[in-house]
């Protein structure tokens, strides 16, 4: 997938938001003929919005991200905050790669939920050790912050955010940010509890019934989300077989955003088997979801490159 041949211009108040994919497939990178049109650098979202810079996950996606950063700022002082919804691998695996941690001006704050026993310094640094990399995480010259968040709302200066547990194995979480301009919602690891779209039922199981209850809390808590970028890995032939693996199908995302009354959905975490054609596919149906159900949502595949502006339209620079 070609680098974007536009820089956004740096985060200002005066600016509006902007939601720029950088990485959209999940698990594993999987770059070649077959991923060029959506890409295939894992996850990394960059949001420009309230004189903020905030880099969703760190996936393969924050090398190309860092590229431009560092073209973009040169010799000037970039600050950034980076917030990490968990710490699997294909979350985490661009970091040493980020080209910006490696100019001491610097300053990276890294926002995340405890991700091992030792928490997540450890983690992040772990990766960076001999023998899986030359250079430590203690030996990067930028001004690196990591904090193991506490709460489930914070600010990220003008920016407020929200987090959300996310049914995946481990801590993960899905954000929320409100933005002046609207709010952006990010759950790309999540499975949704089944029977989101069914009506309720007197023979539900206590297991049915409290699934119910976590799917309402995640409908309330997207509730009117501007844009939602979300887990919808497998197609509903595929998510049988991958029940309880902690990722989305597609139909049952879908029906969640139709209930939240979400403006426009984004399925990301492309499958590493799905190729262009395939995600495509995907699209397709899920959009036919939404014209049966003569809704106004506005269904998209995540694509790198892809900028979207609130309030505006999506366009790819």
């Amino acid at each position: 997938m070609p680098l974007a041949k536009t820089i956004l211009t740096a985060a200002t108040e005066a600016n509006p938001t902007r939601i720029r994919f950088w990485g959209v497939r999940g698990s594993v990178p999987t770059p070649g003929p077959g991923t060029v049109v959506y890409g295939g650098n894992t996850s990394c979202v960059e949001v420009r919005g309230g004189g903020e810079i905030i880099v969703l996950d760190a996936g393969t996606g924050l090398r190309p991200l860092g590229m431009e950063l560092s073209a973009e700022f040169a010799q000037a002082p970039l600050r950034a905050t980076l917030l990490l919804t968990h710490t699997h691998w294909d979350h985490i695996q661009g970091l040493p790669f980020f080209s910006p941690v490696y100019q001491p001006q610097n300053r990276l704050r890294i926002l995340g939920y405890e991700g091992a026993s030792n928490g997540l310094r450890s983690v992040l640094s772990s990766q960076m050790d001999m023998p899986y990399f030359p250079i430590g995480l203690r030996a990067l010259p930028a001004n690196l912050q990591i904090e193991e968040l506490k709460d489930l709302e914070f600010d990220v200066g003008k920016v407020r955010v929200r987090a959300f547990y996310a049914n995946h194995p481990g801590i993960c979480v899905g954000y929320r940010l409100f933005t002046p301009e609207g709010s952006v919602a990010f759950f790309p690891d999540n499975e949704l509890r089944r029977g989101v779209y069914s009506p309720p039922s007197p023979d539900d199981t206590a297991q049915q019934q409290q699934a119910r209850v976590e799917n309402e809390k995640l409908i309330e808590f997207l509730r009117g989300t501007d844009v939602l970028i979300m887990d919808s890995q497998y197609d509903s032939t595929e998510y049988p077989a991958h029940v309880g693996w902690g990722h989305g199908c597609v139909d049952d995302v879908v029906a969640l955003a139709l209930r939240a009354e979400v403006k426009q959905l984004f399925l990301f975490h492309h499958d590493p088997n799905h190729d262009d054609a395939k995600v495509r596919q995907m699209t397709e149906d899920a959009r036919r979801i939404v014209f049966d159900q003569k809704a106004s949502l506005q269904v998209n595949a995540a694509q790198e490159g892809v900028v979207v502006e609130l309030g505006g339209a999506m366009k790819e620079s």
